[in-house]
């Protein structure tokens, strides 16, 4: 059943931004188009300019959607936003969106916020997509999964599980390799706000099931090993500033195979195309008890660090 009134003429919010995350510029681009000359002379992010000039300009635009209003903490960001990326309104306050936009996208990347940002959508009912990671602690996910069992609509993850290099191998569509036996990939920044990343592309190709996590590092040295119940393992390197270039290597009892993933606009417009196609239809891109062992393992590995190395039963 859809969840929007007119599923060819869908009004979106959006909600940012934080510090180091401008996806209200592209992701507002990837909807509306944008002043390619504002957006690659101003925009703050130089990457988004970079991979939006590359695509042929017919092709941007989601069909059917619209971003028509913006919400920034500061409102100047929200009114450089809105020029850039063709939003026509600003909102002073959040709230201001309820009953005139057809749904919502939260595009920070603080998972400590998301309860707070998403409380009076969900109280009105208006569809949510929250950025990843939804949430950084238990207290937060037993509220978002409460609010799933009352009926709320919302949907969040990672754009990376949605990367086009991934798409030939996912749920263990590895033949070539055997039986998997181990599994690597670095990632940059903060666990906090980019473990997800790597936690998701990981989880593309694996499916569910992990069974621990444990976090031998720093806060800027992450060093994070998973199991799997089915018997292999994961370590992931989450260092503030390394530059890996999207590297997974998946290593079998035949084989191995390396994945290098570089197209972020491919990913960033597919995840964006899976929560208008929720909203035309009802359907969520992918179950939440997916998104609850991810945010399992999010929090599991900030507990494990601050608790020494600790190991941390994954229990969805």
């Amino acid at each position: 059943m859809q969840l929007v009134r007119d599923i060819h003429n869908i009004r979106l919010g959006i909600i940012g931004m934080t510090e180091g995350n401008g996806h209200p510029y592209s992701w507002s681009a990837m909807f509306n188009r944008y002043d390619v000359e504002a957006m690659t002379k101003e925009c703050p992010f130089p990457v988004i300019p970079g991979y939006l000039n590359k695509e042929k300009w017919e092709t941007i635009g989601i069909p059917g959607a619209k971003v028509t209003m913006i919400y920034c903490d500061n409102r100047a960001d929200a009114e450089h936003v809105a020029r850039l990326s063709l939003i026509p309104t600003v909102a002073d306050r959040p709230e201001e969106m309820i009953g005139q936009v057809d749904a919502v996208i939260i595009a920070t990347d603080i998972g400590s916020q998301h309860v707070c940002r998403a409380r009076p959508f969900i109280e009105a009912g208006v569809p949510l997509f929250i950025d990843k990671p939804l949430c950084d602690n238990r207290e937060d996910l037993e509220w978002f999964k409460e609010q799933i069992a009352k009926g709320a609509k919302l949907c969040s993850s990672s754009s990376m599980k949605y990367c086009k290099e991934l798409q030939p191998y996912l749920r263990g569509n590895w033949h070539e390799i055997g039986e998997l036996r181990f599994m690597t990939m670095a990632m940059a920044k903060r666990w906090e706000t980019y473990g997800i990343h790597a936690l998701e592309t990981v989880f593309a190709l694996t499916g569910p099931g992990f069974a621990t996590i444990r976090n031998t590092g720093s806060e800027k040295r992450n060093i994070v090993h998973l199991t799997h119940r089915e018997g292999f393992d994961v370590v992931i390197g989450n260092i503030y500033d390394v530059n890996s270039g999207g590297l997974v290597t998946l290593c079998g009892n035949q084989g191995t195979l390396t994945i290098r993933i570089q197209d972020s606009y491919t990913a960033f417009r597919t995840q964006l195309v899976k929560f208008v196609e929720y909203l035309r239809t009802g359907r969520p891109p992918h179950p939440f008890s997916d998104t609850i062992e991810l945010m399992q393992l999010v929090i599991g590995g900030i507990e494990s660090r601050t608790n020494g190395g600790k190991n941390v039963e994954i229990t969805t």
